[in-house]
């Protein structure tokens, strides 16, 4: 115990040491049968630590979903003035690359592989979508978009960005989130003529 004494208290790397450790232990040993205990030992952190910075298991797959958000929403508000709905939408997606740098897509893929073989996960998983699904909807509205309209381009926009993770986290990818949000915005354009302007 006495070790225990001189870990310092809010460690620098932490929340990610932790989470590093939870999604290692997530793919070899499974989801259900990984403990928070199994997840501090791994990562050489106290619970104590653990529960600093998550309130369960899930919440490491989890947590950041306000700060996720925040960069659609400020896609959004920093768009210039007059854009379309769809336009602003894709200005949102646009921004929300920002929050998934080259660094990060090791992770993304392995918290993907972990989420994809778990249906509860996979059921949080979609409650997230459908939540930055309307706050985007709502932010739409705040920019002057109509009732109709603003679901219609958020939703669009959402599921585009979805499709553009799912080939970003792709193995052998290398490219920007970016650069395939702009490659799947081309091919919703080929899908349904004109959608980029509406």
């Amino acid at each position: 115990m006495g070790s225990l004494g001189h870990m310092v208290r809010w460690e620098p790397g932490a929340r990610a040491r932790l989470q590093l450790a939870a999604t290692s232990l997530f793919l070899t040993r499974g989801f259900e049968a990984t403990t928070v205990q199994d997840i501090a030992r791994e990562a050489g952190l106290t619970e104590r630590t653990f529960f600093r910075h998550f309130t369960d298991k899930r919440e490491v797959l989890f947590v950041g979903q306000q700060e996720y958000e925040a960069h659609f929403l400020r896609g959004v508000r920093e768009a210039p003035e007059g854009l379309s709905s769809f336009a602003l939408a894709s200005a949102a997606i646009a921004a929300a690359a920002d929050f998934f740098p080259a660094e990060r897509r090791p992770w993304s893929r392995q918290r993907q592989a972990v989420i994809d073989a778990n249906p509860a996960l996979q059921e949080r998983e979609l409650l997230k979508r459908a939540a930055l699904g309307a706050a985007l909807t709502e932010e739409l509205r705040a920019h002057g978009v109509p009732a109709p309209d603003a679901p219609l381009a958020a939703e669009t926009g959402v599921t585009v960005f979805h499709v553009a993770f799912r080939l970003w986290i792709a193995e052998e990818e290398d490219r920007s989130l970016l650069e395939i949000e702009q490659e799947v915005l081309g091919r919703l354009s080929a899908i349904v003529p004109g959608a980029d302007r509406a």
